[in-house]
């Protein structure tokens, strides 16, 4: 497991070592111990989820705040995603600025988004299997959002807007400056 650092605190790419022979591949997706030495983060991932999405689907920008705050481990199954994490962190010198990362089942990379962050990704693949793992359960009370195409957050999200598909919860979220002052991290 080789762990990247990104511009963004907390947030990282994940490398993972790949055994394979001709039988196919074998590699261990997360390991809390090697985590912490290379991270500090002591996680305790609680939840696991997994959707499948046409191309062009777009989750996103989700968070839960307060105690329901959640840290997620993502990566694609099958498939290909752009992959996006919005710093929401008041005190943050990156407050309001987002990474991107691509993720796929070739790749087999995956990204750790830290609690304070609002994430998102959109299907760049005709279909993917997204799967996440989080550090606390989901609280529908908790939940929060950022419109996809928010102008300050400015994000190239490498797919055209005309092929773009949102949930009805998706399409009426704020914009980062109607949430700004809401925001509890």
């Amino acid at each position: 497991m080789k762990i990247e650092k990104t511009k963004l605190e907390g947030c990282y790419i994940i490398h993972d070592t790949v055994h394979g022979d001709s039988r196919g591949y074998f590699f261990e997706s997360f390991h809390k111990n090697r985590f912490y030495e290379q991270t500090g983060l002591a996680i305790d991932f609680v939840q696991d989820n997994q959707s499948k999405s046409q191309r062009g689907v777009l989750r996103g920008l989700h968070f839960q705040q307060g105690d329901d705050a959640q840290a997620k481990l993502v990566r694609v199954l099958q498939g290909k995603v752009l992959d996006i994490a919005v710093d929401l962190r008041k005190q943050s010198p990156t407050f309001g600025e987002h990474v991107t990362v691509e993720l796929s089942e070739e790749s087999r990379t995956q990204f750790f988004v830290p609690r304070g962050f609002a994430h998102g990704f959109v299907v760049l693949s005709e279909t993917a299997v997204f799967f996440y793992k989080c550090d606390n359960f989901y609280n529908k009370a908790s939940e929060a959002g950022i419109i996809y195409n928010d102008v300050d957050l400015n994000i190239d999200w490498q797919i055209e807007t005309a092929e773009i598909l949102l949930s009805d919860k998706d399409k009426v979220l704020p914009t980062f400056s109607e949430l700004k002052a809401h925001i509890n991290f």
